[in-house]
């Protein structure tokens, strides 16, 4: 599977939440609770659901955020409007449970494979530029 670079923009854990912007990760909110998983986007990409990056999720510890990460898909955070998470690295079924429980059961959150992932990457026309913000969850 082909391995993609993306970007940590809110560390798992924390409360702090940061976005993307002109190629540098800067400040955007507090959030109420923390994020159960660390949360970010893939740069040079654009989710026709949303008009903004592709967003994903890394499993397992707590990443820096500003981090750039290069991995391959383990699977694709399947959403009911289309804007779908891609998810990087293993979990148990704690953390995929709290993964899914993140968003509101409308959403219809459900955790599909890599060969989604990578079929549903595919699928994507490029971005001509990386967009101004990343979109919230």
């Amino acid at each position: 599977m082909r391995e993609v670079v993306g970007v940590v923009e809110w560390t798992r854990g924390e409360v702090e939440r940061f976005v993307l912007r002109g190629g540098e990760v800067v400040p955007l909110r507090r959030e109420a609770r923390p994020a159960p998983v660390n949360y970010g986007c893939l740069p040079g990409t654009l989710n026709p659901a949303d008009g903004a990056e592709v967003d994903a999720v890394w499993l397992g510890g707590p990443r820096p955020v500003g981090e750039r990460v290069t991995a391959a898909p383990s699977g694709l955070l399947h959403l009911a409007d289309g804007d779908h998470k891609v998810v990087f690295g293993e979990a148990g079924a704690g953390e995929v449970a709290a993964l899914l429980a993140w968003f509101p059961p409308e959403r219809g959150a459900r955790l599909l494979g890599p060969q989604d992932a990578a079929a549903w990457l595919a699928s994507l026309a490029p971005a001509d530029q990386e967009p101004a913000t990343s979109h919230p969850r």
